[in-house]
Protein backbone atom coordinates (compact mmCIF):
# COMPACT_ATOMS: atom_id res chain seq x y z
CA UNK A 1 0.00 0.00 0.00
CA UNK A 2 2.76 2.43 0.96
CA UNK A 3 4.67 1.71 -2.25
CA UNK A 4 1.51 2.30 -4.34
CA UNK A 5 1.07 5.71 -2.73
CA UNK A 6 4.73 6.54 -3.30
CA UNK A 7 4.34 5.87 -7.02
CA UNK A 8 1.63 8.54 -7.14
CA UNK A 9 4.24 11.16 -6.23
CA UNK A 10 6.14 10.60 -9.46
CA UNK A 11 6.30 13.73 -11.63
CA UNK A 12 5.64 12.90 -15.30
CA UNK A 13 8.25 14.10 -17.77
CA UNK A 14 5.46 15.95 -19.58
CA UNK A 15 5.22 18.33 -16.61
CA UNK A 16 8.72 19.57 -17.40
CA UNK A 17 7.65 20.24 -20.97
CA UNK A 18 4.81 22.39 -19.65
CA UNK A 19 7.18 24.29 -17.35
CA UNK A 20 9.66 24.82 -20.16
CA UNK A 21 6.86 26.11 -22.38
CA UNK A 22 6.31 28.93 -19.91
CA UNK A 23 10.00 29.67 -19.39
CA UNK A 24 10.73 29.71 -23.13
CA UNK A 25 7.63 31.60 -24.27
CA UNK A 26 8.97 34.80 -25.95
CA UNK A 27 5.84 36.67 -24.84
CA UNK A 28 6.07 35.67 -21.16
CA UNK A 29 6.36 38.99 -19.32
CA UNK A 30 7.64 37.52 -16.05
CA UNK A 31 10.69 36.15 -17.91
CA UNK A 32 11.09 39.09 -20.27
CA UNK A 33 11.24 41.56 -17.38
CA UNK A 34 13.97 39.50 -15.70
CA UNK A 35 16.04 39.27 -18.89
CA UNK A 36 15.69 43.01 -19.45
CA UNK A 37 17.38 43.71 -16.10
CA UNK A 38 20.24 41.36 -16.94
CA UNK A 39 20.75 42.87 -20.39
CA UNK A 40 21.44 46.28 -18.81
CA UNK A 41 24.76 44.83 -17.64
CA UNK A 42 25.67 42.82 -20.75
CA UNK A 43 25.78 39.14 -21.58
CA UNK A 44 26.43 36.67 -18.75
CA UNK A 45 30.02 36.26 -19.99
CA UNK A 46 30.52 40.03 -19.98
CA UNK A 47 28.96 40.33 -16.54
CA UNK A 48 31.23 37.66 -15.09
CA UNK A 49 34.28 39.24 -16.71
CA UNK A 50 33.47 42.60 -15.10
CA UNK A 51 33.02 40.93 -11.72
CA UNK A 52 36.27 38.98 -11.99
CA UNK A 53 38.17 42.13 -12.90
CA UNK A 54 36.57 44.12 -10.09
CA UNK A 55 37.40 41.36 -7.59
CA UNK A 56 41.15 41.43 -8.26
CA UNK A 57 42.91 42.57 -5.11
CA UNK A 58 44.91 45.26 -6.87
CA UNK A 59 41.72 46.79 -8.25
CA UNK A 60 39.99 46.68 -4.88
CA UNK A 61 42.99 48.36 -3.25
CA UNK A 62 42.94 51.06 -5.94
CA UNK A 63 39.33 51.80 -5.05
CA UNK A 64 40.18 51.89 -1.36
CA UNK A 65 42.86 54.48 -2.13
CA UNK A 66 40.26 56.52 -3.99
CA UNK A 67 37.44 56.31 -1.43
CA UNK A 68 39.08 55.70 1.98
CA UNK A 69 42.89 55.93 1.69
CA UNK A 70 43.42 55.65 5.46
CA UNK A 71 42.22 52.03 5.25
CA UNK A 72 45.19 51.16 3.05
CA UNK A 73 47.50 51.12 6.08
CA UNK A 74 45.23 48.61 7.82
CA UNK A 75 45.10 46.40 4.75
CA UNK A 76 48.87 46.62 4.31
CA UNK A 77 49.32 45.62 7.95
CA UNK A 78 46.91 42.71 7.46
CA UNK A 79 48.90 41.49 4.45
CA UNK A 80 52.18 41.82 6.34
CA UNK A 81 50.85 39.81 9.28
CA UNK A 82 49.54 37.10 6.98
CA UNK A 83 52.80 36.92 5.03
CA UNK A 84 54.85 36.80 8.24
CA UNK A 85 52.84 33.84 9.54
CA UNK A 86 51.47 35.80 12.50
CA UNK A 87 48.13 33.98 12.56
CA UNK A 88 48.00 30.63 14.31
CA UNK A 89 47.92 27.61 12.01
CA UNK A 90 45.32 24.88 12.33
CA UNK A 91 47.95 22.39 13.43
CA UNK A 92 49.31 24.76 16.04
CA UNK A 93 45.80 25.45 17.28
CA UNK A 94 45.08 21.74 17.63
CA UNK A 95 48.30 21.32 19.59
CA UNK A 96 47.33 24.26 21.76
CA UNK A 97 44.08 22.52 22.65
CA UNK A 98 45.20 18.89 22.84
CA UNK A 99 48.91 19.07 23.46
CA UNK A 100 50.94 16.08 22.29
CA UNK A 101 47.70 14.15 21.77
CA UNK A 102 46.96 16.27 18.70
CA UNK A 103 49.54 14.38 16.61
CA UNK A 104 47.76 11.05 17.08
CA UNK A 105 44.19 12.35 16.90
CA UNK A 106 42.33 11.56 13.67
CA UNK A 107 40.16 14.58 12.96
CA UNK A 108 36.88 14.19 11.06
CA UNK A 109 37.94 16.44 8.19
CA UNK A 110 35.09 15.33 5.94
CA UNK A 111 32.67 16.82 8.47
CA UNK A 112 34.58 20.05 9.12
CA UNK A 113 32.42 22.80 10.64
CA UNK A 114 32.74 26.27 9.09
CA UNK A 115 33.29 28.91 11.78
CA UNK A 116 30.86 31.69 10.90
CA UNK A 117 30.33 35.11 12.49
CA UNK A 118 27.52 37.64 12.01
CA UNK A 119 27.41 40.46 11.54
CA UNK A 120 30.75 42.17 10.95
CA UNK A 121 29.25 45.54 10.12
CA UNK A 122 32.35 47.74 9.95
CA UNK A 123 35.78 47.17 8.43
CA UNK A 124 37.72 48.34 11.53
CA UNK A 125 36.18 45.42 13.46
CA UNK A 126 37.98 43.03 11.12
CA UNK A 127 41.27 44.61 12.16
CA UNK A 128 40.33 44.45 15.85
CA UNK A 129 39.56 40.74 15.48
CA UNK A 130 42.80 40.13 13.60
CA UNK A 131 44.85 41.80 16.34
CA UNK A 132 43.24 39.67 19.04
CA UNK A 133 43.65 36.53 16.96
CA UNK A 134 47.38 37.24 16.59
CA UNK A 135 47.97 38.35 20.18
CA UNK A 136 46.03 35.51 21.80
CA UNK A 137 46.50 32.67 19.31
CA UNK A 138 42.85 32.58 18.32
CA UNK A 139 41.16 31.75 15.04
CA UNK A 140 39.72 34.11 12.49
CA UNK A 141 36.25 33.09 11.25
CA UNK A 142 36.14 31.21 7.99
CA UNK A 143 32.95 33.00 7.02
CA UNK A 144 31.72 36.54 7.69
CA UNK A 145 28.12 37.75 7.33
CA UNK A 146 27.36 41.44 6.85
CA UNK A 147 23.97 43.14 7.22
CA UNK A 148 24.96 46.74 6.66
CA UNK A 149 23.36 49.22 4.27
CA UNK A 150 25.11 48.83 0.95
CA UNK A 151 24.99 52.42 -0.26
CA UNK A 152 26.15 53.70 3.12
CA UNK A 153 29.19 51.41 3.16
CA UNK A 154 29.90 51.99 -0.50
CA UNK A 155 30.14 55.72 0.21
CA UNK A 156 32.32 55.47 3.33
CA UNK A 157 34.74 52.88 1.89
CA UNK A 158 33.87 49.93 4.12
CA UNK A 159 32.42 47.86 1.28
CA UNK A 160 35.54 47.75 -0.85
CA UNK A 161 37.94 47.60 2.09
CA UNK A 162 36.11 44.62 3.54
CA UNK A 163 36.13 42.84 0.18
CA UNK A 164 39.90 43.29 0.04
CA UNK A 165 40.29 42.17 3.65
CA UNK A 166 38.44 38.95 2.99
CA UNK A 167 40.84 38.03 0.22
CA UNK A 168 43.82 38.75 2.43
CA UNK A 169 42.65 36.62 5.37
CA UNK A 170 41.23 33.87 3.15
CA UNK A 171 37.60 33.91 4.25
CA UNK A 172 34.24 33.92 2.47
CA UNK A 173 31.71 36.65 3.11
CA UNK A 174 28.11 37.56 2.41
CA UNK A 175 26.58 41.01 1.90
CA UNK A 176 22.94 42.01 2.40
CA UNK A 177 21.42 44.10 -0.36
CA UNK A 178 19.37 47.18 0.47
CA UNK A 179 16.29 45.68 -1.19
CA UNK A 180 15.73 43.47 1.85
CA UNK A 181 12.23 44.37 2.99
CA UNK A 182 13.07 47.22 5.36
CA UNK A 183 13.69 49.66 2.53
CA UNK A 184 10.12 50.91 2.24
CA UNK A 185 9.22 48.29 -0.35
CA UNK A 186 5.91 47.75 1.43
CA UNK A 187 4.45 51.24 1.68
CA UNK A 188 2.04 50.15 4.42
CA UNK A 189 4.75 49.05 6.85
CA UNK A 190 7.45 50.83 8.80
CA UNK A 191 9.26 50.03 12.02
CA UNK A 192 8.43 47.87 15.03
CA UNK A 193 4.95 49.35 15.38
CA UNK A 194 3.90 47.50 12.22
CA UNK A 195 5.98 44.38 12.80
CA UNK A 196 3.06 41.96 12.47
CA UNK A 197 2.54 43.25 8.94
CA UNK A 198 5.75 41.49 7.96
CA UNK A 199 4.45 38.09 9.04
CA UNK A 200 2.89 37.56 5.62
CA UNK A 201 6.17 38.19 3.82
CA UNK A 202 9.53 39.79 4.34
CA UNK A 203 8.71 42.68 2.05
CA UNK A 204 9.86 42.47 -1.56
CA UNK A 205 6.54 43.05 -3.29
CA UNK A 206 5.72 43.82 -6.88
CA UNK A 207 8.77 45.11 -8.79
CA UNK A 208 11.17 44.91 -5.84
CA UNK A 209 12.24 41.38 -6.76
CA UNK A 210 13.64 42.75 -10.02
CA UNK A 211 15.22 45.65 -8.13
CA UNK A 212 17.02 43.03 -6.02
CA UNK A 213 18.52 41.51 -9.19
CA UNK A 214 19.47 44.97 -10.45
CA UNK A 215 21.14 45.83 -7.16
CA UNK A 216 23.04 42.55 -7.06
CA UNK A 217 24.37 43.01 -10.59
CA UNK A 218 25.48 46.55 -9.71
CA UNK A 219 27.67 45.39 -6.80
CA UNK A 220 28.73 42.21 -8.58
CA UNK A 221 30.10 44.06 -11.61
CA UNK A 222 31.63 46.98 -9.65
CA UNK A 223 33.10 45.27 -6.60
CA UNK A 224 32.99 41.57 -7.40
CA UNK A 225 30.51 40.91 -4.59
CA UNK A 226 29.45 37.35 -5.32
CA UNK A 227 27.48 36.14 -2.29
CA UNK A 228 24.43 37.96 -0.97
CA UNK A 229 21.62 37.25 1.44
CA UNK A 230 18.28 36.03 0.07
CA UNK A 231 15.00 36.22 1.96
CA UNK A 232 12.10 35.89 -0.47
CA UNK A 233 10.76 33.03 -2.67
CA UNK A 234 10.70 35.34 -5.69
CA UNK A 235 14.29 36.51 -5.35
CA UNK A 236 15.41 32.94 -4.67
CA UNK A 237 13.84 31.87 -7.97
CA UNK A 238 15.41 34.84 -9.74
CA UNK A 239 18.80 33.92 -8.30
CA UNK A 240 18.37 30.36 -9.60
CA UNK A 241 17.49 31.74 -13.03
CA UNK A 242 20.40 34.18 -13.01
CA UNK A 243 22.84 31.33 -12.39
CA UNK A 244 21.12 29.10 -14.93
CA UNK A 245 21.70 31.60 -17.75
CA UNK A 246 25.41 31.81 -16.91
CA UNK A 247 25.97 34.49 -14.25
CA UNK A 248 28.24 33.13 -11.50
CA UNK A 249 26.18 34.48 -8.63
CA UNK A 250 25.85 32.82 -5.22
CA UNK A 251 23.48 33.38 -2.32
CA UNK A 252 22.59 32.21 1.13
CA UNK A 253 19.07 31.95 2.46
CA UNK A 254 18.41 34.06 5.54
CA UNK A 255 17.10 32.83 8.88
CA UNK A 256 14.22 35.25 8.23
CA UNK A 257 13.10 33.01 5.37
CA UNK A 258 11.80 30.65 8.04
CA UNK A 259 12.98 27.26 6.76
CA UNK A 260 12.13 25.19 9.81
CA UNK A 261 11.23 21.69 8.60
CA UNK A 262 12.45 19.07 6.09
CA UNK A 263 9.56 19.74 3.71
CA UNK A 264 10.37 23.42 3.42
CA UNK A 265 13.94 22.37 2.74
CA UNK A 266 12.80 19.82 0.16
CA UNK A 267 10.84 22.50 -1.69
CA UNK A 268 13.83 24.86 -1.71
CA UNK A 269 16.23 22.17 -2.91
CA UNK A 270 13.77 20.93 -5.53
CA UNK A 271 13.91 24.40 -7.05
CA UNK A 272 17.70 24.36 -6.88
CA UNK A 273 17.77 21.00 -8.68
CA UNK A 274 15.34 22.11 -11.39
CA UNK A 275 17.50 25.11 -12.24
CA UNK A 276 20.92 23.55 -11.66
CA UNK A 277 23.43 23.88 -14.46
CA UNK A 278 24.56 20.93 -16.55
CA UNK A 279 27.52 20.48 -14.20
CA UNK A 280 25.10 20.12 -11.28
CA UNK A 281 25.96 23.43 -9.60
CA UNK A 282 23.47 25.78 -7.98
CA UNK A 283 23.93 29.33 -6.68
CA UNK A 284 22.42 28.27 -3.34
CA UNK A 285 25.55 27.86 -1.23
CA UNK A 286 24.19 28.69 2.22
CA UNK A 287 20.97 27.40 3.77
CA UNK A 288 20.27 29.25 7.00
CA UNK A 289 17.82 27.35 9.15
CA UNK A 290 15.21 28.90 11.40
CA UNK A 291 16.21 29.13 15.06
CA UNK A 292 13.55 26.52 15.88
CA UNK A 293 15.19 23.81 13.78
CA UNK A 294 16.55 20.75 15.60
CA UNK A 295 19.22 18.23 14.68
CA UNK A 296 16.73 15.68 13.38
CA UNK A 297 15.50 18.12 10.74
CA UNK A 298 19.06 18.63 9.50
CA UNK A 299 19.74 14.89 9.51
CA UNK A 300 16.61 14.18 7.45
CA UNK A 301 17.37 16.99 5.02
CA UNK A 302 20.99 15.87 4.68
CA UNK A 303 19.77 12.64 3.10
CA UNK A 304 18.07 14.23 0.09
CA UNK A 305 20.62 17.07 -0.06
CA UNK A 306 23.18 14.35 -0.79
CA UNK A 307 20.91 12.55 -3.27
CA UNK A 308 20.44 15.80 -5.19
CA UNK A 309 24.24 16.12 -5.43
CA UNK A 310 24.33 19.20 -3.22
CA UNK A 311 26.17 17.97 -0.13
CA UNK A 312 29.38 19.79 -1.04
CA UNK A 313 27.57 22.85 -2.43
CA UNK A 314 24.73 23.74 -0.06
CA UNK A 315 26.02 24.50 3.43
CA UNK A 316 23.64 24.17 6.39
CA UNK A 317 24.08 27.39 8.38
CA UNK A 318 22.95 26.91 11.96
CA UNK A 319 22.74 29.57 14.67
CA UNK A 320 24.78 28.59 17.70
CA UNK A 321 24.29 31.93 19.42
CA UNK A 322 21.92 34.84 18.76
CA UNK A 323 21.90 38.52 19.62
CA UNK A 324 20.78 38.89 23.20
CA UNK A 325 17.88 41.18 22.36
CA UNK A 326 15.02 41.34 19.86
CA UNK A 327 15.14 37.94 18.15
CA UNK A 328 14.87 34.93 20.52
CA UNK A 329 14.07 34.06 24.11
CA UNK A 330 17.32 33.99 26.07
CA UNK A 331 19.39 32.15 27.06
CA UNK A 332 19.88 30.76 23.55
CA UNK A 333 23.00 28.67 22.96
CA UNK A 334 23.08 25.55 20.73
CA UNK A 335 26.73 24.48 20.96
CA UNK A 336 25.99 21.09 22.54
CA UNK A 337 23.59 20.23 19.70
CA UNK A 338 26.26 21.16 17.17
CA UNK A 339 28.74 18.85 18.88
CA UNK A 340 26.21 16.01 18.61
CA UNK A 341 25.62 16.40 14.87
CA UNK A 342 29.08 17.47 13.78
CA UNK A 343 30.47 13.96 13.30
CA UNK A 344 27.86 12.68 10.85
CA UNK A 345 26.26 15.57 8.89
CA UNK A 346 28.63 17.23 6.43
CA UNK A 347 28.95 20.86 5.39
CA UNK A 348 27.54 22.72 8.39
CA UNK A 349 28.53 26.18 9.52
CA UNK A 350 28.31 27.25 13.13
CA UNK A 351 26.90 30.75 12.99
CA UNK A 352 27.64 33.04 15.93
CA UNK A 353 25.23 35.96 15.94
CA UNK A 354 25.78 36.85 19.59
CA UNK A 355 28.12 36.22 22.45
CA UNK A 356 27.47 33.42 24.89
CA UNK A 357 24.33 34.66 26.68
CA UNK A 358 25.84 34.76 30.15
CA UNK A 359 28.49 37.18 28.81
CA UNK A 360 26.40 39.10 26.30
CA UNK A 361 23.49 39.60 28.69
CA UNK A 362 25.75 40.99 31.41
CA UNK A 363 27.07 43.77 29.16
CA UNK A 364 26.11 47.38 29.74
CA UNK A 365 24.89 47.29 26.15
CA UNK A 366 23.89 43.73 25.11
CA UNK A 367 23.77 42.87 21.42
CA UNK A 368 20.52 43.66 19.62
CA UNK A 369 19.47 42.49 16.15
CA UNK A 370 17.64 45.78 15.53
CA UNK A 371 20.98 47.61 15.53
CA UNK A 372 21.75 46.08 12.15
CA UNK A 373 19.32 48.60 10.72
CA UNK A 374 20.70 51.74 12.37
CA UNK A 375 22.47 54.41 10.33
CA UNK A 376 26.19 54.74 11.01
CA UNK A 377 25.90 58.48 11.70
CA UNK A 378 23.17 57.88 14.25
CA UNK A 379 25.25 55.21 16.01
CA UNK A 380 28.23 57.56 16.25
CA UNK A 381 26.07 60.46 17.42
CA UNK A 382 24.57 58.28 20.14
CA UNK A 383 28.04 57.19 21.26
CA UNK A 384 27.26 53.51 20.70
CA UNK A 385 29.97 52.43 18.26
CA UNK A 386 32.31 51.14 20.98
CA UNK A 387 29.45 49.14 22.50
CA UNK A 388 28.71 47.53 19.14
CA UNK A 389 32.35 46.58 18.64
CA UNK A 390 32.37 44.93 22.08
CA UNK A 391 29.25 42.99 21.04
CA UNK A 392 31.04 41.83 17.88
CA UNK A 393 34.09 40.71 19.80
CA UNK A 394 31.84 38.72 22.16
CA UNK A 395 30.71 36.83 19.05
CA UNK A 396 34.35 36.33 18.11
CA UNK A 397 35.00 34.80 21.53
CA UNK A 398 31.92 32.56 21.26
CA UNK A 399 33.17 31.33 17.88
CA UNK A 400 36.55 30.49 19.32
CA UNK A 401 34.92 28.65 22.19
CA UNK A 402 33.08 26.52 19.64
CA UNK A 403 36.33 25.81 17.80
CA UNK A 404 37.98 24.77 21.07
CA UNK A 405 35.20 22.35 21.98
CA UNK A 406 35.14 20.87 18.48
CA UNK A 407 38.88 20.29 18.67
CA UNK A 408 38.64 18.65 22.08
CA UNK A 409 36.36 16.04 20.50
CA UNK A 410 38.48 15.42 17.40
CA UNK A 411 36.03 17.35 15.22
CA UNK A 412 37.44 19.51 12.43
CA UNK A 413 36.68 23.14 11.60
CA UNK A 414 37.17 25.60 8.76
CA UNK A 415 38.68 28.92 9.84
CA UNK A 416 40.10 31.74 7.72
CA UNK A 417 43.14 30.61 5.78
CA UNK A 418 45.22 33.59 6.83
CA UNK A 419 48.51 32.22 5.58
CA UNK A 420 50.47 33.03 2.44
Amino acid sequence: MTQDLRELLKIPAARLDEINAVLLNPDEQVINDFLAVVEKYGTPAEINAKANEARKLENLLAKVKEVKPEYLEDLKWLQEQRDAGAFITVDAYKEKVLGAKSASTEFADSFAITLEISACQYFPWLITAAKRAINEGKLMPGRFIRVRKMKEQEDDGDLVAFAAGMQIVGASYVETLDTKGTDGSNIHLGGPETITGYFGGIGQPNSHALKWVDEFLYYYTRYGVKQVLNINPGTILLAYMLHKIGVDNEFKISVFMGNDNPYGALWTLLGAKLFAREDGTTPLIGFNWSNSTNNETMEITAQFRKEFGFEDIVRFEHHITETFKSIVIQPYQRRDELLEIANHVANISAKHEGGDPEIDGAREHPSNILEYFRDKDEIIEAGDMDFLEINFMDKFEALNKTAWQLTERGLAFIAADAHK
